[in-house]
């Protein structure tokens, strides 16, 4: 293993990672493994042996836990957080990044639905941040890093749960940064531009559509899941130790042009 520098090695730490089965989450789960956290990957589909997430966290040498969770269910959020309270060691990096989304015309679009995203998005996350949050500030630091989105700034076209939600995890992470800086709690998040991931196949593989997006973003192409994981290997390490209640923009320049 190469050399890490302390200042973003985070040798010793725990993390938690919500979405980590495959796309971003798994590419989080892998990069803080590789800066020296152990890993708890969490969601909905993850195999009971972690699959992927802990073969990629396992291949640097760090310990792995696999905690399937549906965050759409309330009870299983319940369930989720008394395993890891139950955990032999404190969580030192809660990254919140598990989320789903629906999409319907705002004049259509079902309450059931609304409904789904917004409990995924934005009530679990809390949930999660609450509690995780609470034992960090009793023991004066932790890191929190929420995923929020491109739809944190806009408000796209046809997907308005996922925009609410999206804009109420840049508000909550701004509410628990002022809150919890005082007591040594970095609570900050990152907004991935247009990544190359599942969610985005419809896109990239419709040429009208592609081409519009590729020529807003000044970097020319699309991102990769590791675009967005080395920004939460930063928020993550001492090295942002004074960064707090920011909402991160990893999006090639999408927002500035």
């Amino acid at each position: 293993m190469t050399p890490r520098s302390s200042r973003f090695s985070l040798e010793g730490r725990l993390a938690v990672v919500t979405g980590a089965r495959r796309g971003i989450g798994l590419a989080i789960a892998d990069a803080l493994a590789e800066a020296g956290a152990d890993v708890v990957g969490v969601s909905a589909a993850l195999e009971l042996d972690g699959g992927a997430a802990r073969q990629r966290v396992e291949a640097h040498g760090r310990r792995f836990w696999s905690m399937p969770a549906e965050l759409s269910d309330r009870d299983a959020v319940r369930s989720l957080m008394d395993r890891l309270a139950a955990l032999d060691r404190p969580i030192d990096i809660l990254v919140n990044n598990a989320g789903t989304i629906r999409r319907a015309p705002a004049a259509e679009h079902p309450l059931a639905d609304w409904e789904h995203v917004l409990e995924v998005n934005l009530t679990a996350q809390f949930l999660l941040a609450q509690q995780i949050g609470a034992g960090m500030v009793g023991r004066g630091h932790g890191k929190i890093i929420f995923t929020a989105s491109m739809l944190s700034f806009q408000g796209g076209i046809n997907v308005v749960g996922y925009t609410a939600s999206k804009h109420g995890i840049a508000g909550i992470t701004k509410a628990l940064a002022n809150e919890w800086a005082p007591h040594g709690v970095n609570v900050n998040a990152v907004a991935p531009g247009y990544i190359a991931t599942d969610n985005t196949e419809a896109l990239r593989n419709d040429p009208d559509r592609s081409r519009a997006i590729l020529e807003r973003i000044p970097a020319g192409r699309w991102g990769r899941p590791q675009d967005i994981a080395g920004a939460v290997v930063f928020l993550s390490s001492p090295a942002s130790d004074y960064v707090n209640g920011t909402v991160l923009a990893v999006d090639g320049g999408w927002l500035a042009r």
